[in-house]
């Protein structure tokens, strides 16, 4: 099978780091660039210290002619990167920001929502990607099935929780070890910036507008992962046992998403590619469980899975990663 070269801007942050993790040890892939406007010219390590031993690669402003480019960058720089930096008409783009998740054009070039589970021969037939947020994955995994099958009728409560990783590496107030630590706080009720790409994904699936979608977010005393609290009434003509099945074939052919029988929990998806749904009945009402690492299935493992469909790859390669358990 054959090799491509990645290139990844934004390469010093979280999602740049992450994509630098798992790349290296991907059988199809060369790292041909990892590109940052300040730290040119030094060794990868000086910035991700745990690759010492792994990787000999430095930091560059030479972009090159890679066949698949990762845009990392802060929300809104992407479309200036594009501009700014001309690419080899055969270059992929897979862009983890917001930029065009909801508007999607870009000059000549439009960007196809990634989120596999449900748009996979999109995908492969797709030339740029939008790669969706970590809220919004978790959001949309956990309610697509409803949408779907027409039983997603009532207003949505979602209480999700996030480690302190999702706000970005520039730290901030709220950020801080000293703020974070045995703490929790809510942050932007109800106007998330993620909802936008839910409401449109969920429209598109149910084939018409849904019910309104209230969302708390809440900054977790964590690093790492989302744990989000799903809950809406489901219609009458929706029988348990029928959602239940819905939601059990919809995600069988899925390699990362699974709904469990059991409890879940962060500790079963951090480090992972996965996402762990768990659906409680009761008084018809659903309850969700959607638990996922902002970092690999919110983000950079989402990215190299669309990279796989993009480029014929098994949509796993790469990406058989392990949880930390304890």
């Amino acid at each position: 099978m054959k090799t491509i070269k990645a290139a990844i801007a934004g390469a010093t942050g979280y999602t740049g780091g992450e994509l630098i993790r798992v790349l290296l040890n991907h059988p199809h892939v060369t790292l041909s660039a990892l590109l940052t406007g300040s730290l040119q010219g030094q060794a990868v390590t000086a910035v991700h210290k745990d690759l010492y031993g792994d990787c000999d690669l430095h930091f560059t402003g030479d972009m090159g002619k890679p066949d698949v480019l990762f845009l990392c960058l802060s929300h809104g720089a992407s479309r200036e990167f594009l501009h700014t930096h001309p690419l080899p008409a055969h270059c992929k783009i897979i862009d983890l920001g917001n930029d065009f998740r909801v508007d999607n054009t870009f000059d000549d070039k439009t960007f196809v929502y990634g989120i596999p589970e449900w748009f996979k021969e999109d995908i492969r037939r797709a030339h740029c990607v939008a790669n969706p947020g970590c809220f919004a994955t978790a959001i949309i995994l956990a309610l697509a099935p409803l949408a779907e099958a027409g039983w997603l009728a009532s207003d949505v409560h979602i209480h999700a929780v996030t480690g302190s990783t999702g706000a970005g590496k520039q730290p901030g107030e709220t950020t801080h070890f000293s703020y974070r630590a045995a703490n929790l706080s809510i942050y932007k009720p109800f106007t998330h910036q993620h909802l936008a790409e839910i409401h449109r994904t969920l429209e598109r699936l149910a084939g018409g507008a849904v019910p309104p979608i209230n969302m708390i977010p809440v900054r977790g005393d964590f690093t790492r992962g989302i744990f989000a609290s799903v809950l809406t009434r489901l219609p009458e003509n929706a029988v348990a046992a029928q959602v239940q099945e819905q939601y059990k074939n919809r995600y069988a052919p899925s390699p990362f998403v699974h709904v469990s029988t059991g409890t879940v929990s962060l500790k079963d998806v951090v480090n992972t590619n996965k996402a762990l749904l768990q659906l409680h009945f009761h008084n018809g009402y659903l309850h969700i469980t959607s638990t996922i690492d902002n970092l690999l299935k919110g983000a950079s493992g989402q990215a190299v899975q669309n990279m796989n469909l993009l480029f014929g790859f098994p949509e796993d390669c790469g990406l058989r990663l392990k949880s930390i358990g304890f």
